[in-house]
């Protein structure tokens, strides 16, 4: 008995090397100041592993203002798109989420930590559209997919959705749009996630929407998302 006191002290001793080391990997891996630690953690793993895994390139950069109110948005083709937008960026993003998948038990708490924006897909949307143009108000990125949903290659483009150009010209921020590819199992939510992809972040200057009618707007936008490579 006494022998195997030492040995388990080793084993734990090791186990808590290895989450140091990796903490500090991921520390240091990290580019945007989520205001966390541990949040600040996870951006650096994420950012490994869309380098890594995903093999991520960024043909070309998003130029977020490196402070003040910005709307941050792609098309959607796997539950990895918010990952790669998170790699692609130097600031922190607000996703606007589905309620339904914000809510499910496992990532609740984390949705909550990273300040993500539950919105009522089939109800009333006022709620969320409130709480991101206090996001904006206040200097932050809020991000979203306008096509309202993962929206697979092959088909028609989707009709964006209204709510971006509405938040665009109320809150005068401008939208920096980005096309995304390379993943693997699009059309899924998980599958993406396990695959390893040759993913490819392409951005666009931004789109100053507050002057234009909102189809104009929206018109705009759908370009630079369904435009090809």
């Amino acid at each position: 008995m006494n022998g195997q006191v030492p040995t388990l002290l080793t084993v734990a001793g090791g186990i808590l090397v290895a989450l140091a080391a990796a903490a500090l990997v991921g520390w240091r891996a990290h580019r945007a100041d989520w205001g966390h630690g541990l949040i600040n953690i996870l951006d650096g793993w994420l950012r490994l592993y869309c380098r890594y895994f995903q093999r991520l390139r960024v043909t070309t950069p998003l130029d977020l203002p490196p402070r003040g109110a910005a709307l941050v948005v792609a098309n959607h083709l796997t539950g990895l798109d918010p990952f790669l937008l998170i790699a692609a960026c130097d600031r922190p993003l607000r996703f606007l989420i589905a309620r339904e998948q914000y809510e499910r038990p496992l990532v609740r708490q984390l949705f909550r930590a990273v300040g993500g924006i539950p919105v009522d897909r089939d109800g009333n949307p006022r709620e969320a559209l409130r709480a991101a143009l206090a996001a904006l108000a206040a200097g932050e990125v809020v991000a979203l997919f306008p096509e309202g949903g993962i929206h697979p290659p092959g088909q028609p483009p989707a009709r964006l959705k209204r709510g971006v150009a509405r938040l665009a010209k109320l809150s005068g921020a401008p939208i920096y749009a980005a096309q995304l590819s390379g993943m693997r199992g699009a059309g899924h939510l998980l599958r993406a996630l396990v695959l390893p992809g040759r993913t490819r972040v392409r951005g666009f200057p931004p789109l100053d929407c507050h002057a234009l009618e909102e189809a104009d707007c929206l018109a705009q936008l759908a370009q630079r998302l369904n435009r090809k490579s």
